[in-house]
């Protein structure tokens, strides 16, 4: 069925959320999004479900009210990964929840059984399981993909779904010639070729399967011209990359102030220290290096020293992570700020978040999910710069600017949704009384 230009198509049926990775942050995600379902829990950090939008003359409306989300009765989910415990099991072992919170949605979590995942310990090389699938090339692992992911959609009576990428951080593997075009990746994927990591094979089996696809690790994935390229081919949307939960979060709201006050900043040194399996996995050097690159990234567009290089000229922006068992997935970041201020006097700012990278996590895997399936709906395909509020490294078109700025990323966000909202409301043929049409 085509989607006529300004139009959405509504929600019917039900929508498959598809999970690589059924560990902390995936598991966390399901039994929330069941806790809420059964009232026993409120949607804190989902702007999905809570937020609002404004419209002309401070008018207000929630943002479930003015867009035609799935709701989350009509989400199922199924998942992949290394290992074949449930989710109810998984979510033990990851100790995000407490026993109590796990055990009012056990019934639930244990109906949650990961098909066997597409996995390779060189670019994990902290982690091994037992629950994987051997195939002779990549390209047939991917094939292994779609099949799943076509079973699942089936079994699950589901009409549409999404994918979004909640495994570990994969080693750095910088973009070759394989990754160019389609037809590069393909034969490279025929090849066994090195350069492709188990996270390029799921985004590339899940373009191919239509299926909406958005990575949440820091990992090489769709923002490579071959899946960009699919991604255009098939009218899909992608999203990523990295979920924006923690220190990073935090750095995007206090930088953006410093520059809008002209304050000099000489030094940023961001530390963290994590007892979960992220933090064991980073503890591999080239794990840590594709987490590097997305969590340094940040300050060189938010104070460009070539702009003003009196101010950001000497800047040095240090991140390092630490693997600290007793913490668990209670994440703790320190920054030091070394800033200058009028006539050449240092100042400094400390911050410490304690935070719970999970909890922070979860209602963003919902709000992507919820957001992209809209999206497709709406006829919007290829990459969804919109959505770069969610990311540490948010992934834009070719020739587009990476904004990291968390306030411009929300004022990006909110117009998008706006858009759709008018969009709604003319596929709907409701009122459109009190809504900027600009």
């Amino acid at each position: 069925m085509m989607v006529a230009e300004g139009m959405i198509l509504p929600h019917a049926g039900r929508l498959l959320v598809l999970l690589p990775g059924l560990g902390a942050v995936a598991t966390t995600f399901l039994a929330g999004v069941e806790a809420i379902r059964r009232e026993l829990a409120y949607p804190f950090g989902a702007l999905s479900q809570i937020g609002e939008l404004e419209g002309e003359d401070n008018e207000r409306r929630r943002i479930p009210e003015a867009l035609p989300l799935a709701p989350l009765e009509d989400l199922v989910f199924a998942g992949w990964d290394i290992f074949p415990e449930d989710a109810y099991e998984a979510a033990r072992q990851a100790a995000v929840l407490s026993e109590q919170d796990l055990a009012a949605v056990e019934d639930f979590l244990r109906s949650i059984r990961p098909m066997p995942a597409v996995f390779d310990p060189q670019y994990v090389r902290r982690l091994d399981g037992p629950h994987v699938k051997r195939a002779p090339t990549k390209r047939h692992l991917a094939e292994a993909l779609i099949e799943d992911i076509e079973r699942a959609r089936e079994e699950m009576n589901a009409d549409r779904a999404v994918m979004i990428w909640c495994a570990s951080t994969e080693v750095y593997t910088p973009p070759g010639k394989c990754h160019e075009s389609l037809r590069a990746f393909e034969a490279a994927l025929e090849a066994n070729d090195p350069a492709i990591p188990p996270s390029q094979i799921y985004a590339y089996a899940a373009l191919k399967a239509g299926v909406p696809y958005a990575n949440g690790a820091p990992n090489i994935s769709a923002d490579i011209p071959a899946l960009e390229e699919l991604a255009e081919l098939q009218r899909v949307p992608v999203a990523g990359k990295d979920f924006k939960t923690g220190q990073t979060f935090l750095k995007t709201v206090i930088a953006p102030a410093l520059r809008r006050r002209l304050l000099g900043v000489q030094g940023w040194f961001s530390v963290n220290i994590l007892g979960n399996r992220d933090g064991w996995v980073l503890e591999d050097e080239g794990s840590f290096r594709s987490k590097e690159v997305t969590k340094t990234g940040v300050l060189e567009g938010l104070l460009p020293a070539e702009r003003y290089p009196e101010l950001y000229g000497e800047l040095y922006h240090k991140v390092r992570i630490h693997y600290y068992p007793p913490r668990g997935d209670a994440k703790e970041s320190w920054d030091a700020i070394d800033i200058v201020g009028w006539m050449g006097y240092p100042m400094h700012i400390k911050v410490n978040f304690q935070c719970r990278d999970s909890i922070l996590a979860a209602p963003i895997v919902l709000d992507l999910a919820l957001f992209l399936d809209l999206a497709q709906r709406a006829g919007w395909y290829g990459v969804q710069s919109w959505l770069s509020f969610y990311f540490k490294s948010p992934h834009v078109p070719p020739g587009e600017p990476v904004e990291h700025d968390l306030f411009l990323q929300y004022e990006k966000l909110h117009q998008a949704l706006r858009s759709l909202a008018r969009m709604a409301l003319t596929s709907s043929f409701q009122d459109r009384a009190g809504w900027d049409r600009r």
